[in-house]
């Protein structure tokens, strides 16, 4: 935080010329991209720190076991399902990071790490285990009319029969929420292969962010009138996008997996940054700001700061999410 204070008295009290500064710097910037970024494609690899690394070689391998499974809807799979907690427990009995019921484990599940024994709580038999069973469901619904991959995931949730039965992913509320939630969080898991076109709505959250500076900070804080107006840092990131019709959620290590991660070089003015105590595990999430270009974001600091600009590089910076996934 030390750096952090010496840049701003740098600036001193110029923010009006250096708000100037960062609205031509965004529309420079997307000027200069417009027509040079290309959509992602190719094979699907993970996104740095997505996964924790204790189970990341394991989502890559076992991603690929058919065609309607890659890593990072297995990766979603078992963060919508668990967290990536391997202890996790529901009301279903439902059990481990890939929360099997223990009548499908007794089934679908196998001794993939070859100690003898196969074990639900163990991700080393859980997420292998996972990926086997997907790929029977998918085999299970493939003559089902509609995308394979949102049909495979309709049967993990509803179970093989309702699908056939709707011809598709059933009209359970429950289970459409699933789907998408899984095939949204799909493009927050996959390592992009390509350069990223820039967005328009990246502008309107910097816009929003803006007119916040000088807004003391407030832990908790949505920006409400009972709270005077005031944000903690994913608290304003939140009503930045909000402000241009894109939903994020509230905590900052949820707000990583709304879009692709652009690198270092990539990143666009709009983009969300993120700063962790773990570099290799998105879930240690401590801190989000607007990126501005020029290295600078717009954030909401900690309690006793100000809404204000800062540098993004340092040496917690994890990486960066585009929001609107274009």
């Amino acid at each position: 935080m030390g750096r952090k204070k010496v840049w701003l008295l740098a600036v001193g009290g110029g923010l009006g010329v250096l708000s100037l500064f960062v609205a031509l710097l965004v529309v420079g910037t997307y000027v200069a991209a417009a027509g040079l970024f290309g959509g992602a494609g190719g094979a699907v690899a993970l996104a740095k720190g997505s996964v924790p690394a204790a189970y990341a070689g394991l989502v890559q391998k076992w991603g690929t076991m058919c065609e309607a499974l890659n890593p990072a809807v297995l990766a979603s799979q078992l963060k919508q399902e668990s967290g990536f907690q391997p202890d996790a427990r529901s009301n279903a009995q439902a059990q481990g990071i890939a929360q099997f019921i223990p009548a499908t484990w007794s089934v679908h599940g196998f001794d993939a790490n070859g100690d003898g024994k196969k074990s639900v709580w163990d991700p080393e038999d859980a997420i292998p285990s996972a990926a086997k069973y997907d790929c029977s469901l998918a085999k299970n619904v493939k003559d089902v009319p509609g995308n394979t991959t949102d049909n495979m995931l309709a049967a993990y949730n509803a179970g093989p029969y309702a699908v056939i039965k709707y011809n598709g992913v059933p009209p359970y509320s429950e289970t459409k929420n699933y789907v998408s939630t899984i095939r949204r969080m799909e493009k927050s898991f996959s390592a992009p292969s390509g350069r990223l076109s820039p967005t328009k709505a990246g502008a309107g959250a910097i816009a929003f962010a803006q007119s916040k500076l000088g807004t003391p900070y407030l832990w908790g804080g949505n920006g409400t009138p009972e709270q005077g107006g005031r944000f903690d840092c994913s608290g304003l990131t939140k009503a930045a996008y909000k402000k241009v019709g894109v939903e994020l959620p509230r905590v900052a290590n949820d707000q990583y997996d709304t879009g692709p991660h652009p690198k270092r070089d990539e990143l666009l003015p709009g983009d969300l940054v993120f700063f962790a105590h773990d570099l290799t595990n998105s879930r240690s999430i401590h801190h989000v700001g607007i990126y501005v270009g020029g290295g600078k974001m717009i954030n909401a600091p900690y309690t006793g700061a100000k809404i204000r600009y800062d540098p993004i590089d340092s040496p917690d910076y994890f990486g960066a999410t585009r929001p609107t996934g274009k």
